[in-house]
């Protein structure tokens, strides 16, 4: 039922709930004496009221729960403003690349929003500015030709609370801002630069020579094993401080004030917004994330550029954090580390804020280097459901479609769609599901199963729908790797086409299905390995290469896999069993 439709039977509900009200005190002061005539009145009120609530409360639990499909998506209000504009420049902007521009901007902002809202225009010209922080109603419009350039003045940023990696955290400002907002956009075709290479630590070994000697000759330190230059001995000293960012009881801002340039920000952070547009601006450079937001809903992100240097430390293109209702579309990312990226918190504190990324459409997009094209996690302890990805490619990725998460996290990711995704020269797997990020999996193999507990801190990955995937070179076509005390459940891939080194590893996995799926193998030792999995069915798969195992199942808790369709003569053998798998765990029709 419609949001629309359940308002309408509340609406009829309350009204016939007042006029029930209005009886009884009429009654009540006409026929006083009638003590048993009010009372009927009254029992009927209450069973009334006992009725709208629990229907009111059903119809909008019936509203929020829509069953999305490709062919319902979910979809994003989006925000509506005055056409009133307000120039920069009418508020002392000067675009000589010297001034500083804080003050005017924000005036400008400022103004604009008191007035009822409208566009805060830049026009072309370089502007030198400190943190710009947006308001309700207001429209940031910038001029093709207009660079909006962050200072390097690191005391431009003050020390506040924000959040970073799923937990609340010391921060300095963000180059861009906005808090609790409603109706708010960034818009036009400018440039927004975050300065991020004063803030960033990097390595010797992902600079060239003279790279290396230029970085080292701007200022800060060398760490003490020569391999990774420092911005300042205040970074310096943030990062030998254990939790250095972390909030603390008791504490103050200036307690934190020796390690403030360690607290590199996110370049534009919006935080608890509603009606969000950010349409064709180029965003690069950022200190830490280019673009975070969190705990927003209605948001449409169209035609924007995230343009971030391959070595850029925590150099993320964009992560959604626990928001809901959002438009991902026509946009392009060149990333230091994830493309685009999907959390909702992390472990405990993530879990208890209890707020999933959902309803969310992301298409026609663009992802060049980066560690990861479409990602969900690690942090992503309060869920994400309701995710539909399509029509999207991935150039030179570490990884395609990544999904990662740790014992700990907690946290249910689930009804995940995928479709239509090119990619070439991934420099790891194609497809990853991974319960093991950043920390060692241990093989189970040939040794009896210790299960630990199942706890509100283990992650699930359950129910995706992946189809219509080409990949042009990979290390690894698929990579399925849960936990033994929880497995990856409901993995469904259709129509796949993939060129790779290595196959397909499906670990501690229940309820796989892969359907016309083509792999192109280099490495000819097995082409898909299972190891402790149930409910595997591998339906028309194509070997283009010649391979020495078609399956090889391994451990003793495998059972109910099905090779059906297929045919193996390109195979050396078709099957083999190992560390106690019984040959009765596959079946070939």
């Amino acid at each position: 039922m419609s949001k629309g439709k359940s308002g309408i039977i509340i609406g009829c509900l309350e009204k016939y709930l007042s006029g029930l009200i209005n009886t009884c005190i009429f009654a009540r002061n006409k026929y006083k004496p009638l003590n048993k005539t009010i009372l009927l009145l009254y029992m009927k009120l209450t069973r009334t009221l006992s009725i709208v609530l629990f229907l009111g409360i059903s119809l909008n639990v019936c509203a929020q729960k829509q069953n999305y499909s490709w062919s319902n998506l979910p979809k994003a209000a989006v925000p509506v403003f005055k056409k009133d504009t307000f120039n920069i420049i009418k508020y002392g902007a000067v675009a000589d690349g010297l001034t500083l521009n804080t003050k005017s901007i924000n005036a400008a902002i400022a103004a604009c929003s008191a007035r009822g809202g409208g566009v805060v225009y830049i026009p072309q010209g370089l502007w030198l500015t400190g943190p710009i922080v947006l308001k309700s109603n207001v429209n940031l419009h910038t001029d093709r030709a207009a660079m909006v350039q962050f200072t390097d003045d690191k005391s431009q940023y003050a020390l506040v609370e924000g959040n970073y990696e799923g937990h609340p955290a010391l921060r300095n400002e963000s180059p861009i801002s906005g808090t609790n907002l409603v109706n708010i956009a960034i818009t036009g075709d400018g440039i927004f630069d975050g300065s991020g290479q004063v803030w960033r630590a990097i390595g010797k070994d992902r600079l060239t020579e003279n790279e290396w000697k230029a970085v080292v000759a701007s200022g800060g330190l060398v760490s003490p094993d020569g391999r990774t230059w420092l911005p300042s001995e205040s970074y310096a000293l943030g990062s030998r401080t254990p939790n250095a960012g972390a909030i603390q009881p008791g504490k103050t801002l200036s307690d934190y004030a020796p390690y403030k340039d360690f607290f590199r920000p996110n370049m534009l952070v919006l935080t608890g917004c509603k009606k969000v547009l950010l349409s064709g601006a180029t965003f690069q450079n950022s200190p830490a994330w280019c673009m975070h937001t969190l705990l927003c809903e209605d948001m449409t992100l169209r035609g924007v550029h995230v343009k971030n240097p391959w070595n850029a430390q925590n150099g993320d293109g964009i992560d959604i954090e626990s928001c809901r209702n959002v438009l991902l579309e026509g946009s392009t990312f060149d990333a230091g580390d994830d493309g685009i990226c999907i959390k909702s918190g992390r472990d405990e504190e993530g879990r208890k804020r209890g707020k999933p990324t959902e309803n969310v459409v992301i298409r026609d997009n663009v992802v060049y280097r980066a560690h990861g094209g479409f990602v969900i996690g690690s942090e992503m302890s309060g869920g994400a459901r309701n995710i539909f990805v399509s029509n999207c490619t991935f150039i030179g990725t570490d990884i395609g479609l990544r999904f990662k998460t740790t014992r700990g996290r907690g946290g249910i990711v689930e009804n995940i769609f995928i479709k239509n995704i090119s990619m070439r020269n991934i420099v790891n797997e194609a497809i990853l599901f991974d319960m093991y990020y950043m920390t060692r999996a241990t093989s189970a193999l040939g040794e009896k199963t210790v299960f630990p507990p199942v706890t509100e801190g283990t992650p699930q990955f359950r129910n995706f729908y992946v189809s219509n995937v080409v990949c042009s070179g990979a290390s690894k076509a698929l990579m399925v790797r849960g936990l033994p005390e929880m497995s990856i459940k409901g993995i469904h891939l259709e129509n796949m086409t993939i060129k790779a080194n290595n196959g397909a590893d499906l670990i501690e996995a229940s309820d796989i299905s892969l359907k016309n799926v083509t792999l192109d193998i280099k490495n000819p030792k097995q082409l898909i390995n299972i190891e402790n999995s149930k409910g595997i069915t591998l339906d028309h798969i194509k070997s283009l290469s010649p391979t020495n195992v078609f399956v090889s199942v391994n451990g003793d808790r495998c059972d109910g896999i099905t090779l059906t369709n297929t045919v193996t003569t390109g195979a050396k053998t078709n099957s083999e069993f190992k560390f106690g798998a019984e040959s009765k765990a596959l079946v070939i029709k």
